[in-house]
């Protein structure tokens, strides 16, 4: 009956591997009672007790010695860890993270340094086939996963798999599984998840909650939709676990609609939404400048009496944090301290965030400092938000000065920090000190990018310097960087400002043998360039000319044809063709 129960769907397997260990369990405890009676074995039991005891600690994440219970962590479950220590989106059951072996600490070390497979299976080959073995195996590969290596691990699994001796269980292919995800290798996460099957394991929530994120962060909605009915054909209800995993890998996919999507689907079927899930939906609708949501989000999940953590407060002001909402993310950061969270690093940059982005750069350095006396070390974010506080006020010396210090304080400017500090300068008009700190950046190894050269061609746009931004573009034209349609916005735009509107329709022709297709920045600018002339039928000619490309006008647009209208008919026949566009594009959207 057993054997039959194992032959069939994974799920069933379930039954017939309870039935087998509750017969070894009571042989084990027969085999016990009888040693007990005879007299013998007491004093290895003791040992055995004794080694139990010693073997027991380990150093928690606060880096306190811990105990734990040996009864739940068995190596006759097949070791320390086996199918039971890893669990999607955290490190060890039960907060248990191991000190690894002098073994496994080689190991560790080997496999951050080596990237050839077959020197990895060569090192691998030498180990013993022990529980012991197993054991540093495992710890190693978790070890790595905590610091997001996918490469040794998978090439670890794959070991394990197909030239190790030892049986692979659920943990070993749902780290696999994992790896090939984060590395978008969603086939091999796929064969991987068969090779599951095939080899009878039981796959767990969590075995799907990675398949999912491994199918959504590759774009494939319609695999990830199908999960779902494989988990329902095994009889596993999808979880919050695999709700989040879901919603997590919509997210970094670039797909927020479909994210919002599943969060509403989730709680239809009455799965009730973790903390986790709330932050990242709060997080989701901060992202996309809807504040409001995220707040309704947040009552919501206080409401149900989820309780929020740090991560959601922190996602929650950086929500009002990006729409400059400084005095609601200040209302935030004080009900997280009186609900008993003591702000972090994370916290305090968002809400200096939103003094930056809401124009106070002197209440964001109070915040700045209220976060060093409080004890908390700023880091490289902390200064960049900073600098750019101090360059979105036309500050440039202030935003200087913090530049400074930081380089002082030992911590390494990145290209964000140059570009910040180069932009605080170009609103100043300082040609000189953007070129030195353009400089700078070569010379500290850092390569630029077209953003850097676009931030260059604005400043001499800007300042009618149209020589350097010809040079600036010839050496973009021949380098390394791939031509994108912004530096040709800047350029049409530039032109077009000054009046120049051959070279401006020149810039715009070249665009089809450079594979760019104007968008509608670049239609709004060349508008904009004979609109400050007044030319209002020229407008009007390039306008349908934008229509029939397939472009629709924004609010820019907009604005630069009523700007070209010189008199009230016009602006009346202007404001009828929108209005007449914008219904039409309404009524053509899907609902």
């Amino acid at each position: 009956m057993t054997e039959t129960l194992i032959l069939g769907c994974p799920f069933q397997c379930i039954i017939g591997r309870r039935s087998r260990r509750r017969s070894r369990s009571s042989f084990r405890w027969r085999l016990s009672s009888s040693s007990n009676g005879n007299g013998s074995g007491s004093g290895s039991g003791g040992a055995a007790e004794n080694k139990f005891k010693r073997d027991s600690l380990y150093i928690d994440k606060r880096g306190k010695f811990r105990t734990f219970n040996h009864k739940k962590l068995s190596r006759k479950k097949g070791g320390t860890l086996r199918g039971q220590g890893w669990k999607y989106g955290s490190g060890f059951v039960d907060g248990v993270f191991p000190v690894l072996s002098p073994i496994a600490q080689q190991m560790v070390q080997f496999m951050k340094e080596e990237r050839d497979a077959d020197s990895v299976f060569a090192f691998l080959d030498q180990l013993p086939a022990t529980h012991t073995s197993w054991d540093d195996i495992i710890n190693v590969a978790v070890h790595l996963r905590l610091s997001k290596l996918w490469d040794p691990i998978a090439l670890i699994g794959e070991w394990v798999l197909s030239r190790s001796s030892f049986q692979p269980d659920v943990i070993c292919y749902n780290l696999l599984i994992e790896a090939y995800g984060q590395k978008l290798q969603h086939r091999k996460a796929e064969t991987k998840y068969l090779e599951l099957i095939e080899a009878r394991c039981v796959p767990t929530e969590h075995t799907y909650a990675l398949l999912l994120k491994a199918y959504s962060a590759a774009g494939l909605l319609e695999k990830a939709g199908a999960v779902f009915a494989e988990m329902q054909r095994y009889g596993l209800v999808p979880s919050a676990i695999v709700y989040n995993a879901y919603i997590d890998g919509l997210m970094k996919g670039g797909k927020p609609q479909k994210a919002v999507e599943i969060f509403d689907r989730m709680k239809r079927d009455r799965c009730q939404p973790s903390t986790e899930t709330y932050t990242m939906m709060i997080n989701l609708h901060g992202k996309t400048s809807k504040s409001y949501v995220a707040l309704k989000l947040f009552n919501e999940m206080k409401s149900q009496r989820c309780k929020p953590n740090i991560c959601t407060y922190t996602a929650l002001i950086n929500a009002f944090a990006r729409e400059g909402l400084c005095e609601k993310a200040e209302e935030i950061f004080e009900q997280m301290q009186e609900a008993g969270l003591e702000p972090d690093v994370y916290t305090y940059n968002a809400l200096m965030e939103a003094y930056s982005r809401a124009g106070f750069p002197y209440g964001a350095a109070e915040i700045f400092s209220l976060m060093q006396h409080m004890g908390c070390e700023p880091d490289r974010a902390s200064f960049n938000i900073m600098v750019d506080a101090y360059g979105r006020s036309g500050l440039h010396e202030d935003a200087e000065a913090v530049f400074e210090d930081m380089k002082r304080l030992g911590i390494t400017p990145t290209m964000k920090s140059h570009m910040l500090l180069l932009s605080a300068h170009s609103k100043s008009g300082n040609v000189a000190r953007c070129e030195a700190l353009v400089s700078q950046m070569q010379n500290s190894g850092i390569e630029l990018d077209t953003f850097v050269l676009n931030s260059m061609l604005n400043l001499y746009g800007r300042l009618g310097q149209f020589k350097k931004m010809e040079e600036v573009l010839k050496v973009m034209e021949i380098g390394p960087w791939p031509a994108h349609i912004s530096t040709y916005n800047i350029l049409i735009n530039a032109y077009g400002k000054a009046g120049f509107l051959d070279r401006m329709e020149e810039i715009f022709r070249i665009l089809p043998s450079k594979s760019l297709k104007p968008d509608v920045v670049t239609w709004t600018s060349r508008i904009g360039g004979y609109s400050r002339k007044k030319l209002y039928k020229r407008c009007l000619e390039i306008f349908e000319e934008m229509i029939d490309s397939g472009c629709y006008p924004d609010g820019g647009t907009a604005k630069v044809l009523l700007s070209a209208c010189s008199s009230e008919d016009q602006v009346e026949q202007v404001t009828t063709v929108l209005r007449t566009m914008h219904k039409s594009m309404s009524t053509s959207l899907p609902t």
